[in-house]
């Protein structure tokens, strides 16, 4: 899972996926200067709303650190690609043995640091016990807690005993970074395998990367990135308007998209998106411990007239944690469907039908107050009285995601096959259904993906059913670029934004 700005990144069960040998591209998307003459030193700008909080993704990064060093300074044994695939990348091969519980992983050779170290089977141990160790933050962290041992015959093997069988491990491992052992002070520097180099950080402005010439891969298609940071929507479109950056990695402003839809300048590229927009309840805190008023909140709320008053006409209306490009997708939006009569009768039901009143815990950025707000005056229909509590991603991560100290609140959950976390009762919202819990643990134990996915189908279902949280839409992935440019993700999956393949004209 992971959340914008605060940016979690933490489990999917994940179906087996073709694993195929790749270096370091292939499969970005976008037009502009695709099959034509580019500059091979050219310098890409890219503008996004998304500053790392730090440069570290077990110590809090947040989903900025991921867009622009995932992929470009770092990379994993695996990489998931913008379509959603799964391929080897620092491992050269794997086996695993017949009861699924060890892989031993062959590394890739020829590859160095950035610090000029070569890789070893030492520095993939380290990398792996970081984001299983105590004062990691990565939400990673409980899906990899399935390894039980790592062991590291020879400097090009890596041996890993898992303690039950998990369909998900080469997934889960495509998220971590393999970082030197030896490494200090990630938290403002790097020392990865990637294309590129970090050059300098300028916090509140930028993040630029250098093109590594001893990368053990393809070349960068461009001698340098450069990610501007920008505080809303506005600044963004404008600098995109004013050749300040030249491309955009999530456009978060749909009213503006005519001006650069009408000019053949720019290309908008409407992607895949995996980001949902949750009011998640607190469901170990009164009243929403009662199933019933969950549901008759969620039935308060018409999802249609909010997604299109934010998104004009983009994004998807979703009744569960499950996006379409999930395998176990099934539209459940008619689940919890907008019905204030149905409300009104679940909540005298439940003892409230004089109504109740909850804080509203708000992130402080778009598009999150507008919804809020948006919320608040909907449920007033029905008797019940919204207190906006507006708080930073800093405050949202330790009060919300932390200490669980909240009734409910807004957040947006970015990663695909994310639905598993309505299995673990200890997770931020506190959903504790035990069938669902031993469902969720078997579709990890399974042997095929179709069991896997059989099982999670009832998980959605049931989630759903049960308002687990109130999955209000689906994001639009809207890439916004000049036409100069080309080879850029559109899909934008988990956050990350492959800057490798970028060709500029």
């Amino acid at each position: 899972m992971s959340i914008k700005k605060t940016s979690l990144y933490g489990g999917a069960a994940a179906a087996t996926l073709a694993l195929t040998l790749t270096a370091c591209g292939g499969g970005a998307g976008g037009g502009g200067a695709a099959g034509g003459a580019y500059d091979k030193n050219a310098t890409v700008n890219i503008g996004s709303l998304y500053e790392p909080q730090n440069l570290d993704n077990t110590a809090g990064g947040g989903q900025g650190v991921t867009e622009a060093l995932n992929g470009n300074v770092y990379e994993g044994l695996f990489k998931l690609t913008d379509a959603g695939k799964v391929e080897k990348l620092l491992a050269r091969d794997y086996k695993v043995s017949g009861d699924g519980l060890t892989y031993t992983f062959t590394l890739r050779d020829g590859v160095t640091f950035h610090s000029g170290k070569k890789l070893t089977s030492e520095d993939v141990k380290y990398s792996l016990e970081k984001v299983i160790a105590p004062d990691s933050q990565s939400a990673r962290k409980s899906n990899l807690e399935v390894i039980k041992d790592i062991a590291t015959p020879d400097a090009k093997t890596v041996k890993v005993t898992l303690s039950k069988r998990s369909i998900s491990f080469v997934y889960n491992l495509s998220y971590v970074w393999i970082i030197n052992s030896e490494a200090k002070g990630l938290k403002t520097a790097e020392d990865g395998t990637g294309p590129y180099r970090l050059d300098k950080w300028t916090r509140g402005s930028a993040l630029s990367l250098d093109r590594f010439a001893g990368y053990w891969g393809h070349a960068a298609a461009n001698k340098r990135v450069v990610f501007h940071y920008y505080k809303n929507a506005t600044a963004l479109n404008n600098a995109l308007l004013t050749n300040a950056v030249d491309v955009v990695t999530s456009e978060q402003s749909p009213d503006a998209l005519d001006q650069f839809k009408n000019n053949q300048n720019y290309k908008v590229n409407d992607g895949d998106s995996t980001t949902k927009l949750l009011l998640a309840f607190n469901d170990k805190a009164k009243p929403f411990t009662d199933v019933r008023v969950r549901q008759a909140v969620s039935a308060a709320i018409d999802d249609k007239k909010l997604l299109d008053s934010v998104w004009g006409g983009y994004g998807k209306l979703i009744g569960s944690m499950v996006p379409p490009t999930d395998p176990w997708y099934e539209d459940l939006t008619k689940v919890n469907a907008y019905d204030t009569a149905r409300a009104k009768k679940l909540l005298k039901e439940a003892g409230y039908q004089h109504g109740f009143t909850f804080t509203l815990d708000t992130p402080n950025y778009d598009p999150h107050p507008t919804a809020a707000t948006f919320i608040k005056s909907q449920l007033a229909k029905v008797g019940i009285t919204v207190k906006i509590h507006t708080i930073t991603p800093d405050e949202w991560y330790t009060k919300v995601y932390k200490n669980h100290d909240f009734t409910a609140t807004l957040q947006e959950h970015v990663n695909d096959r994310d639905l598993v976390w309505y299995g673990n009762p200890d997770f931020y919202w506190g959903y504790d259904n035990k069938q669902v819990t031993t469902w969720v643990e078997q579709a990890e134990a399974a042997t095929t993906t179709r069991q896997q996915t059989e099982l999670l189908k009832k998980v959605n279902r049931k989630t759903a059913e049960d308002a687990a949280s109130d999955w209000l839409y689906l994001y639009p992935q809207i890439v916004v670029a000049s036409s100069k440019v080309s080879g850029y993700p559109v899909n934008g999956l988990n956050s990350q934004f492959f800057a490798y393949d970028i060709k500029k004209g």
